[in-house]
Formats: C-alpha cells, structure tokens, sequence
C-alpha cells in the first residue's frame, strides 16, 4: 500500500481514573526517527511506544506526545502532617520567648513549610494500560491518513507516466520522419562542402559520414529504456511494502535517459518533448521524496 510520510494523528481515551492524550506527527525523513515527549510517570512505556512505532511505520521522522488527566476521585486527598505543625508552633514560641517580638506564623506561612502537606499515592496503572491500549489506535489512525495521502500521490505519479508515455509515443511517431529530413539536409550540406574540395565526389565516403551522423541521432535505445522504467514505477506502485527508495531510483534512472535524449536532440520539437519530459519527472521526483 503507497504511504505518504507526512501525516497527523490524535486519539483520546477515558476510564474511570482519568483520561489520556495521543498526538502523533509525522513528516519525511530518509530513515524512521522516533521522538517521544511524555510525563514523567509514563516514561516507563518508551520501550513498548519505540517498538510498536517500529511495528506499524518504516520511514519517516515521527513525534509522539501523550498528555494525561487525572479524575478528581482518583487525584489523592492532601494530607497534613499534623506533627510538623505542632512543632513549628513549639519553636516559634522558643524564639518569641528569646527575641520579646516579632509576629507569629501564618497558616499560609505554615502551609507552604516542606512536608506540612502531601498528595497521597497516585495510582497510575489504569492509566499506563490505557495509554498503551490507545497508542494502537493513534497508530493505526495515523498509517491511515498516510494511506489516504499515498493515494493522491499514486494518482499524481500515474499521471505523469501517463503523460511521459504519451511523449514518448509522439517521438516515435516524429523521429523517422525528422532524421530523414535531417538526412537529406546533411547530404545537401555535404555534397556541397565536398564538391569545394574535390571534382569527382566519393558517394561512399558520403553515406559513411552520414551514417555516423544518424547514429549520433538514434535514441531508440533512450524511448526504450524510458517506456521501460515507465513499466517498472507502475509495477512498483503496486506492491504493498514501502516502496519509497526504489521509487526514488527509478526517477534518478528516468532523468538520465531524459538527458541523453536532450543531448541527442538535433531540433527544436526533440529538444522541447525533452525538457517536457524532465519536468514532469521532476514533479514525480519531488512528491516521491515524501512516499515511505
């Protein structure tokens, strides 16, 4: 299945402890780079987000977030450690007995001295089962959207090849007619050149210059080779792994042939249908870099 590497993924989920927050991001990327942002109290799953991350994506640089919300029940009564208290009052009446003034403390003064106060224990595990639960959902969501987006591009690089295939077909069509044109306008210019230098022409030495000349001309091998890669990137698009790189082979090999054919090119039609050609696979090129 063709996957676009650049897709968006968010799933909530709830309990009766609380609630969890997925949101995966992902963009292109040569090679599959996870980056993982999660609460302190979650950080025990980075293994098993690493490896299920690894199970369902193969390319591509992804963000992985997850935010928590505890539900009021399941937040922990704040507990007073009554014995702090009764002895910061002993000491804060030692001291006014030495010093004969000051004032004494407040109950914020006495709310905020370290340990006064303490949440209880907070019980995680439904959460941490919940989040690994949803993390599968945000997953397969996110390798769905980039499935919906690796089909709008399969449908772009079809066309393209459609259209590559069309110019192809033209320059079969045109060239034999251009190269005996351009046959007969050589002859012209050869005999011409010829009978400055000698009386008798050598007609033999005539078609064997022109030979050269058409072969120089021939690009038979170049539509070959391009109607083939053409066969080759349909086929690819077709296949179900990640197909990304052999895509992107295809496109450097298909920008070859359409350079040597431009070399070739003797005439103001050959030389277009080539930079045509280019073009439209530059386009594939450029939207291949984001298919996994």
């Amino acid at each position: 299945m063709l996957r676009s590497m650049t897709a968006f993924a968010r799933v909530q989920e709830s309990c009766d402890s609380g609630s969890v927050t997925w949101e995966i991001r992902s963009v292109n990327h040569r090679y599959l780079e996870p980056g993982l942002k999660l609460p302190d109290d979650f950080k025990v799953l980075e293994p098993e987000i690493r490896k299920q991350v690894t199970k369902f994506l193969t390319r591509g640089k992804v963000e992985v977030s997850l935010r928590y919300k505890l539900n009021h029940t399941q937040s922990g009564e704040i507990e007073l450690n009554e014995e702090i208290v009764r002895n910061l009052r002993q000491v804060e009446q030692k001291v006014l007995n030495i010093v004969h003034e000051g004032s004494k403390l407040s109950v914020s003064d006495i709310l905020g001295w370290p340990g006064v106060i303490a949440d209880a224990e907070k019980d995680f595990s439904p959460l941490l089962e919940l989040a690994e639960q949803s993390l599968i959902t945000a997953l397969k969501q996110l390798v769905s959207s980039r499935e919906t987006e690796g089909r709008a591009l399969g449908e772009l690089i079809r066309s393209r090849c459609s259209q590559i295939s069309q110019i192809i077909g033209e320059l079969r069509t045109y060239r034999p007619t251009m190269i005996i044109a351009m046959h007969e306008k050589w002859k012209t210019n050869l005999n011409e050149k010829i009978q400055k230098w000698v009386e008798n022409v050598n007609e033999s030495r005539l078609e064997q210059e022109l030979a050269i000349l058409a072969q120089k001309l021939d690009v038979d091998e170049e539509l070959d080779r391009i109607d083939t890669h053409i066969t080759e990137v349909e086929n690819v698009l077709k296949r179900k792994e990640a197909i990304g790189r052999r895509l992107d082979f295809l496109m450097q090999e298909l920008n070859r042939e359409a350079n040597t054919l431009a070399s070739k090119s003797q005439d103001s039609s050959t030389t277009q249908w080539s930079v045509d050609l280019k073009v439209l696979i530059e386009q594939m090129r450029e939207q291949i870099q984001n298919i996994e």
